[in-house]
């Protein structure tokens, strides 16, 4: 439903955390974007879009709030409504969508598919089997385990956390369990898919695609365990930075041949175009990259690093997207260094209060602060989940970025908030 005027695109994201905010914040920039929407939003994108009351998961309150409003483009940030067809629902209404149709968001939403179509497409990938009692369980343990242990993934849609990397064939064996057995995962884990565990550093890399054309984004690195030198549980992610030594020219064209272009291919064959966003998160290991898992959709907090550093209009980049005219586009560069810090609640990645008062927000600075689990209590600002805010430095160089985002950081408190400190170090 495009716009009649030449006064520029009215669009509507929905989500509400902080992968939301920082999409919001980078169309806010943008040239041709006229009005922007958020479905339901929080109190950091309320600052720049037009919030609406409308969860991510009304697919009928999302269609008729797109009619409503006369957008014109419909950007999904969460995996769920994806995997539940919401773009499907807005295509048949005639709306414009950066995301992908829910027999696409496949490659997110079960695992099991994806290592399909990377076998097929000759996608280098860990080994793996598919596995729906214990017995077959224990089979595929025994057969993957190394000396640097086995992973254990529910094949489901888990919220990043369904996911055990272990040491042991004991660790294995106790998720597998309580996936399988004690439903610890839900729906998500009727089956389980055991993987041989890859061994060397992990890249994050977002890439814009309209189901036959893919460019990638700048790369960058998350840090999914809780705590510092990567201990503890496994999270959505407790902080991020780009760029990285890890993917010069050389590695990024040799990604794009062997990863994204066939994967790209593949899921046109299937007549399922991977149209939106793709996000790959690889390994890169001594014999070079190989995928740990596909999303459908921007990541979290990768986004909030990415976006900031992203040298090209957002707006025309997801129109185009939706609209399969991608390669008409200039293709976007990066330029500058971002570091992102996750403030998280007392007790996540389990069980956590909510409700605790925020200081500090006003207090930040340069860096930027996406909101990503947040509510309003009468005239403050509270905390409404388990990875709170990210707090996002920029600079010229990584040293300055990091600095710039702990400086940040210590700035805002909230009873029980904590943070890892060793975000980027090791690349400083």
């Amino acid at each position: 439903m495009e716009s009649e005027n030449n006064m520029g695109y009215r669009v509507l994201v929905v989500g509400k955390g902080g992968r939301e905010h920082a999409i919001c914040w980078k169309l806010r920039q943008s040239s041709v974007v006229d009005a922007l929407y958020c479905a339901p939003g929080n109190p950091g994108i309320e600052a720049i879009a037009t919030c609406l009351p409308v969860g991510v998961m009304d697919t009928a309150g999302i269609v008729g709030a797109a009619r409503d409003q006369a957008i014109d483009l419909v950007v999904v940030g969460p995996e769920d409504p994806l995997a539940a067809g919401l773009a499907d629902a807005l295509e048949a209404a005639g709306f414009l969508v950066a995301g992908p149709t829910q027999a696409a968001a496949q490659l997110e939403a079960s695992k099991s598919f994806a290592n399909d179509v990377m076998a097929i497409a000759n996608i280098p990938t860990a080994r793996s089997r598919t596995v729906a009692t214990m017995a077959e369980g224990q089979a595929a343990i025994a057969e993957l385990l190394t000396t640097a242990g086995v992973v254990v993934k529910a094949d489901g849609l888990a919220a990043g956390k369904g996911v055990v990397v272990a040491d042991t064939q004991d660790q294995a064996l106790t998720a597998l369990e309580e996936m399988l057995v004690g439903g610890s995962m839900g729906d998500a884990g009727h089956t389980i898919v055991i993987e041989e565990r890859l061994v060397g550093e992990e890249v994050s890399i977002l890439c814009l695609s309209d189901g036959t054309t893919i460019w990638p984004l700048q790369p960058s690195c998350d840090y999914k365990r809780a705590h510092d030198n990567d201990l503890g549980p496994n999270t959505g992610g407790m902080g991020n930075y780009t760029p990285t030594r890890l993917v010069d020219a050389a590695m990024m064209t040799r990604i794009q041949q062997e990863i994204l272009d066939p994967v790209i291919a593949e899921m046109a064959r299937r007549d399922t175009p991977m149209k939106g966003i793709l996000f790959a998160g690889l390994m890169m290991t001594t014999d070079g990259p190989k995928v740990i898992e596909f999303n459908c959709r921007f990541g979290d907090p990768e986004t909030q690093v990415v976006l900031p550093t992203l040298d090209g209009d957002l707006g025309v980049l997801l129109h185009a997207v939706a609209s399969g005219n991608l390669a008409e586009q200039q293709r976007p560069a990066a330029a500058g260094a971002a570091v992102g810090v996750v403030l998280a609640s007392e007790g996540y990645p389990g069980s956590y209060p909510k409700g605790e008062v925020i200081s500090g927000l006003e207090n930040a600075g340069k860096a930027l602060v996406f909101h990503a689990g947040t509510a309003w209590a009468g005239d403050s600002v509270v905390t409404d989940g388990g990875r709170v805010l990210c707090v996002v430095g920029l600079g010229d160089d990584l040293a300055t970025a990091r600095s710039e985002a702990y400086a940040a950081a210590a700035e805002i408190t909230f009873p029980g908030g904590w943070m890892r400190s060793d975000i980027a170090l090791r690349e400083i």
